[in-house]
């Protein structure tokens, strides 16, 4: 049997930092060359990132090679860091601390689309043998001191290969750095190691602070004494819908069959998301801080849209077929129907977005509060869009029916994506098909709006969840719909001429929170008549003609 020869650590650390900067890495590389190009001064700027990185590596790995530490850490690291490269290289991904939030809050349904064979190919070929490997060489080390000493002067060595090389490349790598944020969150195993870092302590500073109240002023309009019935305002949260898409806001495929013969409906065309991500878009959407202002840990920590319609008297439900509410709807009525048994609109372990409509006829029909009902859909989902749909709407073809992106045409990833907004389509027809054929008795509404957009395939990026500056507009360009039933107008004084005519002003994910209350006639300080959408074509409506309040 041969028997390998023990190693100093330096060389271990050496050899493992060159071979995570060269392993794991190729996306920072492909993308760094296309910046830099791919000769000549482009090649050399490269070679002096590369060199700073890997001395940067060396450092870090340096002070970590001890007898009880190295091999377990770097094992650790191995497998971990096979993992990201994977999802970089196959959706395009930046690893921050907000997909650092979106892994660590998703469920297991989302895991399970997500794995395929080149995720263990990775695995095995960039985690287990060489952590295999690491194990079978031994490792001679020193006396503690004469380690310490050892440590020390690989550090002032690899500090002094950073400032030589940083002395030489000075103007292209300031410039390289100054100009190009996006190249630390590609940097493998440290873009990972920071997004954790930055999430704990996000959760760290949530967990102490005080959980504050909001709207607790909250009340309803005395107006509310004239409307004579109940009201049922549907919500719909849209997962992944991006409004470049939709063929009822310009799309030149036929997305919207059904919407877009909805009298009355009003499809507005420029709303932009609060995030990338649902973990993000979601409390941010409900809250009302702005997407500016957005604290994750302050979000965690305050109440939000929902609670205030609470305190005004409301009922307020929110009723999921996802992966949950990301804690807006911790104080309200929760109805999860995401795991129902259902042998029609349940498969692949997920249930349809129908299965959010079950029900709900009885439930108006023994309506008795007013009522706010949230639908949380699963949307267009990625990256197997072809389960979010059956298949009696798939209208184009052919559709990947992998996970693997990268390994379909792009036709076929634009096929199954325009499939599951046909099924959205056909979600919120019937649902509004329904509210209409309630609003004798009950006045109803609907509105709908998408969490955030989606990514197939343009700048070679895939899904969501790219940090927001460097996002494209596929991915925070969301669409938003209203439909308001005759006796609702009348109720709520809402123009519906007037939002028509409004449809194309800039909205985003901030106009939510104060357009619910404004449209809900609830009073409160909160409220800021300024971010609410319906403010203009909102009053006593006689004739068609809007008599300002």
């Amino acid at each position: 049997m041969l028997k390998l020869k023990a190693v100093r650590p330096e060389w271990v650390t050496l050899i493992v930092s060159v071979f995570l900067l060269a392993g794991f890495n190729s996306e920072l590389w492909g993308h760094l060359f296309v910046i830099t190009g791919a000769k000549g001064q482009g090649i050399a700027l490269g070679i002096a990132f590369g060199v700073m990185i890997l001395a940067v590596f060396n450092i870090v790995l340096t002070w970590l090679a001890f007898r009880l530490v190295m091999k377990p850490v770097l094992t650790l690291i191995f497998l971990v860091s096979a993992g990201v490269a994977y999802f970089m290289s196959q959706y395009g991904v930046l690893i921050d601390a907000g997909m650092f939030r979106n892994f660590a809050e998703t469920n297991a349904t989302e895991v399970r689309d997500l794995v395929s064979v080149k995720l263990c190919v990775y695995i095995v070929a960039l985690g287990i043998l060489p952590s295999w490997l690491l194990w079978k060489i031994p490792v001679n080390y020193r006396r503690w001191h004469r380690e310490l000493l050892s440590k020390v002067l690989v550090s002032v060595a690899s500090v002094a290969v950073i400032g030589g090389v940083a002395l030489v490349n000075y103007q292209g790598l300031s410039s390289l750095f100054r100009n190009h944020h996006e190249l630390r969150l590609m940097v493998v195993p440290s873009n990972y190691i920071g997004a954790s870092l930055g999430y704990l302590r996000e959760q760290v500073v949530s967990a102490r602070q005080p959980f504050v109240k909001l709207g607790e002023d909250a009340r309803k309009n005395p107006v509310w004494q004239t409307h004579g019935r109940k009201s049922l305002t549907v919500l719909v949260v849209g997962e992944s819908a991006r409004a470049e898409n939709f063929g009822i806001l310009g799309y030149d495929r036929d997305t919207t069959p059904q919407l877009d013969k909805e009298a009355g409906l009003i499809a507005f065309t420029d709303v932009h998301s609060c995030g990338t991500e649902t973990a993000v878009s979601v409390p941010c959407m409900f809250s009302n801080m702005g997407r500016k202002d957005y604290n994750a840990s302050k979000a965690k920590n305050e109440e939000g849209l929902l609670d205030v319609l609470k305190h005004a008297g409301l009922e307020v439900i929110w009723r999921d077929n996802q992966s949950g509410c990301k804690g807006t709807c911790d104080r309200v009525t929760v109805d999860d129907v995401s795991n129902l048994k259902d042998p029609v609109l349940c498969a692949y372990s997920e249930c349809r977005d129908e299965i959010l409509l079950q029900g709900l006829q009885h439930f108006i029909d023994t309506l008795d509060k007013d009522t706010v009902l949230v639908l949380h859909q699963m949307g267009s989902h990625g990256p197997e869009y072809f389960k979010r749909y059956p298949k009696e709407y798939e209208h184009f073809t052919p559709v990947c029916e992998s996970n693997a992106l990268n390994n379909c045409s792009r036709e076929s990833i634009v096929n199954g994506y325009d499939n599951t907004l046909v099924y959205t389509d056909h979600v919120l027809s019937t649902l509004i098909d329904l509210l209409r054929s309630n609003q004798d008795k009950v006045d109803t509404a609907m509105l709908y709006l998408s969490d955030h957009g989606e990514s197939l395939g343009e700048y070679n990026l895939f899904l969501h969840g790219t940090p927001y500056m460097l996002a494209p507009e596929q991915q925070k360009h969301v669409a938003m719909l209203a439909w308001f039933s005759d006796s609702y107008q009348k109720s709520f004084s809402v123009d519906t001429h007037c939002l028509q005519l409004s449809r194309e002003k800039p909205l985003s994910q901030d106009n939510l929170f104060h357009s619910m209350l404004g449209l809900l006639e609830v009073n409160s300080k909160v409220y800021d008549p300024g971010l609410d959408l319906f403010v203009g074509c909102r009053g006593a409506v006689i004739d068609g003609v809007l008599a300002k309040k």
